[in-house]
C-alpha cells in the first residue's frame, strides 16, 4: 500500500472484486496506487486499467512496472470511451474509491482543506478552467444558494450565498481565508469546522462535477462489466452513497424503479450485501477518514 494515501477498507475492497488471475479490471480512482498494486498482486494473465485525472497520480503510476498495468490519464466519466480505445469491450470488475485523497487534502496549495490558507482552487484536474475562484466570484447568488444547499446540505444556504455576494462586492474572494471570513459568522457555535467542511464539499463537488461524473461512471459500468462481474464503490458522503445505492437497487438514480410485465425490477446489478460495508473501529482509530466510508458491492446480472 502507498504512503501517498492509505486506502480505506483495503482488504474488503480487493475481496469484494472477486479477482480472477486472468481477468480484466478497472481501478477508476488510481490516486496513490494502493488499490491498483493490490489488484496486480492477484493477476497472472489478467490486465488492470487505472484511471485518474490528477497529475500527481500520473507520476505515481509511472513507478508501476507491470506489463499487465495500463494507466489512463482521464476522468473516470470517460470510462467506456478510453476502454474502447484500448480494444476492451468488457471487464470482470471495477473499483472506485470516491472523493479526495489524503494526499490532495494535505497539499495546501490545492485548496481542498480548511486547515490551510491558499488560493481558491479545489480542482482535481488542474488543467481544467473552472476552479473555486470562478465559482465563488462569478456565480450568481441564486446559483450559489442552489449548490450550497444541494451539495453541502447547508441549512442557511441562502443567507451564506448572500454573504458571499456581499463580501465579493467589496473585495474579490481569492483565498481560503477570504472564504472563511465570510462563512464563519454564519456557522453554528461550536460547529464551525463541520460547517466549513460542508461549504468546501459543496464548492468542490461543483468545481469537479463529481455527482455528474459518478452517474456517468455507474451508467457506463453497467455496459462494460460482464455478467457475473463485480462493481465495488466506496463513498464518503450521503450524496454519493445515495446515487450508488439507488442505482444498484433500482437501476436508476431517482424516482420509482422501472418494472417488467411480471413486476420484476429492471436493473443491471444485484447487491452482494444488503447494507453498505463500514470500516471497523480498529481501522477508524488508525485512519480517521474511514469513519464516513461506505462500501457497496454489486454483481452484474
Amino acid at each position: 500500500m502507498s504512503e501517498y494515501h492509505i486506502p480505506v477498507m483495503f482488504d474488503q475492497c480487493l475481496k469484494a472484486l472477486n479477482i480472477q488471475p486472468d481477468g480484466t479490471y478497472v481501478d477508476a480512482t488510481f490516486g496513490g496506487g494502493g488499490h491498483s498494486k493490490g489488484i496486480l498482486q492477484y493477476l497472472n494473465k489478467g490486465h488492470l486499467y487505472a484511471f485518474d485525472q490528477d497529475l500527481d497520480a500520473a507520476q505515481q503510476a509511472a513507478s508501476i512496472q507491470y506489463s499487465s498495468f495500463h494507466f489512463i490519464d482521464s476522468n473516470f466519466r470517460f470510462l467506456k470511451q478510453f476502454l474502447r480505445a484500448e480494444g476492451v469491450k468488457q471487464v470482470d470488475g471495477l473499483l472506485a474509491d470516491l472523493g479526495v485523497s489524503s494526499h490532495q487534502f494535505d497539499q495546501a496549495d490545492r485548496g481542498f482543506s480548511i486547515r490551510f490558507d491558499a488560493a481558491l482552487d479545489m480542482r482535481m484536474n488542474q488543467q481544467q478552467p473552472l476552479s473555486a475562484l470562478q465559482v465563488l466570484n462569478e456565480y450568481t447568488e441564486s446559483e450559489l444558494h442552489k449548490l450550497l444547499g444541494m451539495y453541502g446540505e447547508i441549512t442557511n444556504a441562502k443567507t451564506l450565498a448572500h454573504a458571499l455576494i456581499r463580501q465579493r462586492s467589496n473585495k474579490k474572494l481569492q483565498t481560503i481565508a477570504d472564504l472563511r471570513e465570510a462563512a464563519i459568522p454564519l456557522a453554528p457555535k461550536g460547529k464551525e469546522n463541520k460547517y466549513l467542511a460542508q461549504v468546501f464539499q459543496a464548492i468542490r463537488i461543483e468545481v469537479n462535477q463529481e455527482l455528474e461524473a459518478l452517474k456517468d461512471l455507474l451508467t457506463q459500468a453497467a455496459e462494460v462489466i460482464k455478467p457475473g462481474g463485480r462493481l465495488v464503490i466506496m463513498s464518503y458522503h450521503s450524496l454519493e452513497d445515495r446515487l450508488v445505492k439507488n442505482f444498484i437497487a433500482q437501476g436508476k438514480f431517482f424516482g420509482e424503479a422501472e418494472k417488467d410485465v411480471y413486476g420484476n425490477v429492471s436493473k443491471p446489478f444485484d447487491a452482494v450485501f444488503r447494507k453498505a460495508v463500514e470500516a471497523s473501529e480498529e481501522e477508524v482509530a488508525v485512519n480517521p477518514r474511514a469513519r464516513s466510508a461506505k462500501l457497496r458491492v454489486a454483481e452484474r446480472i
